[in-house]
């Protein structure tokens, strides 16, 4: 058994005032100023020293941004002039996929490590497109072993990126074949490279330091590709142009290209020159990708990284999928060739929170690539601003290089936390055994033709049940 794997973490509090979802409105014209104001019963004690966390170490009030909404100061105040409000601003963090629930709970994780409380509870709908649709099993839930998966138990995250062996012979008792080298990392994430809008000042650094702080790998490319990958070992993954191939010693255990219908010849060129090297093929998710990449495997791509759009999508249809449904359909078709040990497949874009991890992995993925929680632990707001040429809110090219690394490894040491947390949930200790384990998982479209098929028939185009 491995040794166990843990992530250390260290407070990382925000540069810039957070813009938080709810706050308070104090009408103070009417207070009665009360010597046990009803404002110091705040269950997570947000008020009580509210003149200090205005004045002193940072300048803003604490329960503006980590109010949870437990109402207790609004239900009891004497005078009713206590009010919960929703922060206008709040409303135009991200998009309608990187919501601005999505973004604060991020940047928690980032500023302390922790898994998030929400306290007020979920107050949103039980269903919705993507990966919203899927329902996680949790029935292990009511039986916990002894001392918990912090304690004792253990529950291995790693993965392997490779080719394995279809079959094992022998001859005399031993082995006739030899397996192809194969990449063991401690989670199954790695770091996608970010839009080029974000990479200013030390930001491309900070994610190559923290990938290798906690053990993972992250993708290089451009000019710096090579000299990263010299740089930083076995964490950089660098993307290989083909006119670059055998200009560069290939120092890394794993590099990438990008798909062309000459990709098989790519990988046959860098395994003659270093025939240890694991090739991986970045192809960009589109309509009917399953059977190119059964082919794809079938000529020997060891590796695919499947890139989907920022919002999980794939590309060139009019009725683009999410990634949860190509996942399905390419471990589908996969399995059903017999060769799904054959090949790794990373799922790139798309994954916005922690619970998206583990459903992309349910799907069918070895494992997934992230890029835009990166950005949004170093405080990026996804307002866009950089990217159409306007100054940036947060001053992303200010940031100090250790405190983006202590951000970024806090988000993930949180991420696998919530992982650990359902996988012993679901009675699973090793990652591994997720994959495309939809047993294990509830979808609202099969539970809503259960319920109600045979009354109202089926959807038509994702509408209403006819």
């Amino acid at each position: 058994m491995p040794a166990k794997y843990h992530i250390d973490t260290n407070p990382a509090p925000p540069r810039q005032r957070p813009i938080g979802k709810l706050g308070i409105v104090d009408w103070r014209e009417d207070c009665s100023n009360c010597h046990n104001c009803v404002k110091r019963d705040c269950v997570y004690g947000f008020y009580r020293e509210e003149a200090d966390g205005l004045h002193k170490e940072r300048g803003y009030l604490d329960y503006v941004y980590q109010c949870k909404g437990c109402l207790i100061c609004v239900q009891n105040c004497t005078k009713g002039i206590l009010t919960r409000v929703v922060n206008p601003e709040y409303n135009l963090l991200g998009d309608e996929y990187y919501t601005p629930e999505s973004i604060l709970s991020n940047w928690y994780q980032a500023e302390t490590g922790s898994i998030p409380v929400s306290g007020a509870g979920y107050g949103g709908p039980f269903s919705g497109p993507g990966f919203d649709s899927m329902w996680t099993d949790m029935s292990e839930i009511v039986r916990p072993t002894r001392d918990g998966i912090h304690g004792r138990e253990y529950i291995n995250t790693s993965v392997d990126i490779g080719r394995k062996l279809n079959a094992l012979s022998f001859e005399q008792g031993k082995p006739t074949l030899t397996p192809p080298p194969l990449l063991e990392i401690p989670l199954p994430i790695i770091f996608e490279t970010v839009p080029a809008h974000f990479q200013r000042g030390v930001v491309v650094r900070s994610i190559a330091k923290a990938a290798a702080r906690i053990g993972t790998l992250f993708i290089s490319q451009g000019k710096e590709a090579h000299g990263s990958a010299a740089m930083d070992g076995g964490c950089a993954v660098p993307l290989i142009r083909p006119e670059d191939i055998g200009r560069f010693p290939m120092t890394a255990p794993l590099v990438m290209v990008a798909y062309s219908e000459q990709a098989a010849g790519h990988r046959a060129r860098i395994k003659e020159e270093s025939p240890n090297t694991i090739v991986a093929v970045r192809v960009h998710a589109e309509a009917n990708v399953a059977p190119r990449i059964c082919e794809m495997t079938r000529d020997g791509i060891e590796v695919i990284e499947l890139v989907f759009d920022a919002h999980g999508r794939e590309g060139g249809s009019t009725n683009p999928r999410h990634m949860r449904d190509v996942l399905r359909d390419v471990h589908k078709a996969l399995t059903k060739a017999g060769t799904r040990d054959l090949v790794t497949i990373i799922a790139s874009g798309g994954i916005a929170q922690a619970e998206h991890v583990a459903k992309a992995i349910i799907c069918g993925a070895d494992l997934v690539a992230i890029d835009l929680p990166l950005m949004i632990a170093l405080e990026c707001r996804l307002c866009g601003e950089c990217e159409r040429g306007e100054m940036c809110p947060i001053h992303l090219e200010e940031i100090g290089e250790e405190f983006a690394v202590q951000r970024i490894v806090n988000l993930m040491a949180a991420w696998r936390n919530q992982l650990l947390e359902l996988l012993g949930a679901m009675g699973i200790r090793e990652a591994r055994r997720l994959r495309g384990e939809t047993g294990r998982c509830m979808f609202f479209e099969d539970l809503e033709a259960a319920t109600f098929g045979r009354m109202f028939g089926k959807r038509k185009n994702g509408g209403p049940m006819v």
